[in-house]
């Protein structure tokens, strides 16, 4: 099949199955704004127990970028204000949800006290916010 443009004939050329090689997916790594980061580091670190992978600032007074991960979920947070919006929800998949509840709630942490909801899309999810409003749902599938 040929296509017509402006009068004259075009060779058609089927670039789906010729010439793009499918493209593979990875992981997302969402970007949460974040303002101060002492907060940031005690809700993270000492409360949800993520760790620092590395840590980067273009000079000593500018905005912090970090990079936090806990098992295979990897987050970035960022101080700078043009990178990410504050109010952020993301999803986090847990295979022990009940029992990370469990360690999060017997720290008695004065912001948040997690607890467990049944969703009735076949899920169980514990919702967090953390101190710049960035909501954090942490769920298994129920199925």
């Amino acid at each position: 099949m040929s296509l017509m443009h402006a009068g004259i004939m075009l060779p058609s050329f089927n670039l789906c199955k010729s010439y793009i090689t499918p493209m593979k997916f990875e992981q997302p790594t969402p970007i949460l704004r974040i303002f101060d980061e002492t907060k940031a580091r005690e809700f993270y670190l000492d409360f949800l127990e993520f760790k620092v992978d590395w840590e980067h600032r273009f000079a000593p007074d500018m905005p912090l970028y970090m990079q936090v991960s806990k098992d295979k979920c990897i987050l970035h947070l960022y101080e700078h204000h043009g990178d990410a919006s504050p109010g952020s929800a993301i999803r986090i998949p847990s295979e022990d949800l009940e029992a990370y509840q469990n360690v999060l709630a017997a720290k008695k942490y004065k912001n948040a006290r997690p607890g467990l909801v049944d969703q009735p899309w076949q899920c169980k999810e514990m919702q967090l916010t953390d101190p710049f409003q960035n909501r954090l749902v942490f769920f298994r599938n129920l199925d």
